[in-house]
C-alpha cells in the first residue's frame, strides 16, 4: 500500500473523491466546487495524488472506479481551461532601477510619458526648456488573476520628470554682463555692435592733422573686439534674460550718460579739450558738423566720452594719392642782391600712391601704418638763380610761408585768458622751411614747443618753429629763405603732428598772418 502525502491539498482532493465514490451524480453545485479545488492545485499534482488514494485498499466496485475516474477527468481538464484562461501578460515598472509599480500596458506608460516631456518642454514660451527624463525599465510577467495599478504608476512618474529653462550668458573678460535666450541673439547683438561701427564716420579732426589726399580706396582687413567674448550656455531663471537692445547699448556705452557742452566765446576745440580733459578726437568724432577750429557761441556739443564695455577693433588698408612736392634748385649768384631770384625752370609737383594700415578702436584712430609707396609722376626741380650778395643773416623783412600747401588747424589769439602766440599748421608735406633769411640762435628741446629752433633775421625780427621730430640746423648756422631747416612732428606739449610757427617783434609775438599774406 502507497501512503499518501498528508498535506490540506490531498485531504481536500480525498473529501473530493470520497464524496464522488458516494454518489451517483453531483450536483451543478458541487461540480463548481470541485473545479474550484482541482483549479487551486496543479494538474499533474491533482492526477498524481487521486492515483494515490485510488491504490488504498478501498474496494471499490468497478462501476463506481469508472465514474470516479470519468469525473475527475473531466474536472481537470475544466481546472486547467479555468487556470489558463485567467492568466494575465503585465509589466513591472522600475524608473532608475526603483519599482515603482504594475502596468497592464507599456504603450500606455510611453505615450504618457512622451505627453509630459512635450509639456514641458514648450511651458517656457519664449524660452528653451531641458527636459530631464528618468531611466524607465520595463519586465514583462505572465501572472494568475495579476492585479495592476495604472494610475498610482502614471502618478508617480510625474514626479521624475522635471524642466529647467536655459538661456545664454554672455561673458566679457570672463565677467558676466547679461543673459539672452539664444546664442542666435547674442550673436546678432554682438554683430550689431561691429555694424554700428563701421557705419560711424571717420574722425575729422585725424584727416586735418594727417592732411591726407582724397582717399582712392579703403579695404576693410580685419575687425575684432579687443577684449575677450564667450557665450555660454547655463540654467536660468526667466527674469534674468534682458532685452537684447539694452544688452548692446550696455555694452557700447558703459552705462555712461550724455554730456551736452555750449560754446561760449573764445572756445576753440583744443581749449574745450584742455579745460575738460577730453581728447580732441572726442569732439571731433561725435560732433561731424565741426570743421577745423570753427565754433558759433552757442553751439551745442556732444562730449560724452564713452567707456564700452566691449570695444571694436577694426584694421582698414587705405590708399591715398599724395602730392610730391618738387625740390629747388639754386645757382647762387653773389653778384645779385639776396631777395632777387630769376626762375631759370619751373618746377612740377609730382604724385604718389601711399599704402597705410589704418588702425582704430571704436572709430577712434590709433596707428597708423605705411606699408608702401609708389610713385605714379615723379616730381621736376625747379631752378633758380638767387642773389647772395647780403649783409649775414639779415632778413628780407618778408616772410614766407614755413609749409608748402598748409592748412591752419589754429590761429593765433586769446584762449581762455592766454594767448596762443602762432599759428598750429599742417600739410601732407612735412618739410619745414625757413620763412626768412636769419641765423639760428636756438635749436633745442623743452617740454612746451618741444624741438624747436629760433631764428634771427638781424632785423628786429624773430620766427620760432615748434614740435619738430627732426632739426636740420644748429646753433650759429645761418640760413636762406625757403632753406629746409627741420621735419614736422609733436614733439613737446603737442597733440597731434603739426608745425608750431611764430612771428616776433622786438621779442613781441605778433600775428602772422599779418606778414604771411601781405
Amino acid at each position: 500500500m502507497v501512503q499518501a502525502v498528508e498535506t490540506s491539498e490531498s485531504i481536500e482532493t480525498v473529501q473530493l473523491v470520497e464524496k464522488v465514490e458516494g454518489t451517483d451524480t453531483l450536483s451543478a453545485a458541487e461540480t463548481v466546487e470541485t473545479e474550484q479545488v482541482l483549479a487551486s492545485v496543479a494538474t499533474e499534482e491533482a492526477i498524481h495524488r487521486t492515483k494515490g488514494i485510488l491504490r488504498l485498499g478501498h474496494k471499490w466496485t468497478l462501476v463506481k472506479t469508472a465514474a470516479v475516474a470519468s469525473v475527475i477527468t473531466a474536472v481537470i481538464w475544466g481546472g486547467n481551461h479555468y487556470i489558463v484562461s485567467n492568466m494575465n501578460q503585465v509589466y513591472h515598472v522600475s524608473v532608475n532601477g526603483t519599482e515603482i509599480g504594475v502596468v497592464s500596458d507599456v504603450s500606455m506608460v510611453e505615450q504618457f510619458e512622451a505627453s509630459k516631456v512635450k509639456e514641458l518642454a514648450s511651458s517656457q514660451q519664449d524660452l528653451r526648456m531641458v527636459v530631464q527624463e528618468p531611466m524607465v525599465t520595463y519586465s514583462a510577467e505572465k501572472a494568475f488573476m495579476g492585479k495592476t495599478n495604472d494610475k498610482e504608476v502614471l502618478d508617480k512618474l510625474t514626479g521624475y520628470i522635471s524642466a529647467y529653462p536655459i538661456g545664454t550668458e554672455l561673458l566679457v573678460d570672463g565677467k558676466n554682463v547679461g543673459v539672452v535666450k539664444n546664442k542666435e541673439t547674442a550673436n546678432q547683438v554682438l554683430e550689431q555692435i561691429k555694424t554700428n561701427v563701421l557705419d560711424k564716420k571717420k574722425d575729422a579732426k585725424v584727416r586735418i592733422l594727417s592732411a591726407a589726399a582724397p582717399v582712392e580706396s579703403g579695404e576693410l582687413q580685419k575687425i575684432e573686439f579687443v577684449q575677450k567674448v564667450e557665450l555660454h550656455d547655463i540654467p536660468i531663471q526667466p527674469q534674468d534674460v534682458v532685452n537684447p537692445d539694452e544688452l548692446r547699448k550696455k555694452l557700447e556705452t558703459g552705462d555712461v550718460q550724455p554730456v551736452q557742452y555750449t560754446v561760449v566765446q573764445g572756445d576753440c576745440v583744443s581749449c574745450i579739450a584742455t579745460k575738460l580733459n577730453i581728447s580732441k578726437q572726442v569732439i571731433y568724432q561725435n560732433n561731424p558738423t565741426v570743421v577745423d577750429d570753427k565754433l558759433k557761441v552757442g553751439q551745442k556739443l556732444d562730449l560724452t566720452v564713452l567707456q564700452p564695455t566691449l570695444a571694436v577693433r577694426t584694421v582698414e588698408k587705405v590708399v591715398e594719392n599724395q602730392e610730391i612736392q618738387f625740390d629747388t634748385d639754386f645757382e647762387k649768384d653773389s653778384n645779385v642782391m639776396l631777395g632777387t631770384d630769376e626762375t631759370l625752370r619751373q618746377g612740377k609737383n609730382g604724385m604718389k600712391k601711399i599704402t597705410i594700415l589704418v588702425t582704430k578702436v571704436n572709430g577712434l584712430v590709433i596707428e597708423e601704418a605705411v606699408q608702401g609707396e609708389e610713385v605714379v609722376v615723379q616730381p621736376v626741380k625747379a631752378l633758380v638763380r638767387k642773389g647772395t650778395k647780403v649783409i649775414t643773416g639779415q632778413g628780407t623783412g618778408k616772410f614766407a610761408w614755413p609749409v608748402q600747401s598748409y592748412s591752419i588747424t589754429s590761429t593765433f589769439g586769446y584762449r581762455w585768458g592766454a594767448l596762443h602766440k602762432g599759428l598750429d599748421l599742417t600739410s601732407p608735406n612735412k618739410t619745414i622751411l625757413a620763412s626768412d633769411n636769419g641765423k639760428v640762435v636756438y635749436a633745442s628741446y623743452d617740454n612746451g614747443y618741444g624741438n624747436h629752433v629760433i631764428l634771427d633775421h638781424m632785423n628786429g625780427y624773430k620766427t620760432l618753429y615748434g614740435h619738430m621730430s627732426q632739426m636740420y640746423v644748429k646753433v650759429g648756422q645761418i640760413v636762406e629763405k625757403g632753406e629746409k631747416i627741420g621735419f614736422m612732428g609733436s614733439t613737446g606739449n603737442s597733440t597731434g603732428v603739426h608745425l608750431h610757427f611764430e612771428v616776433q617783434k622786438n621779442d613781441t609775438a605778433e600775428n602772422p598772418s599779418k606778414y604771411l599774406n601781405r
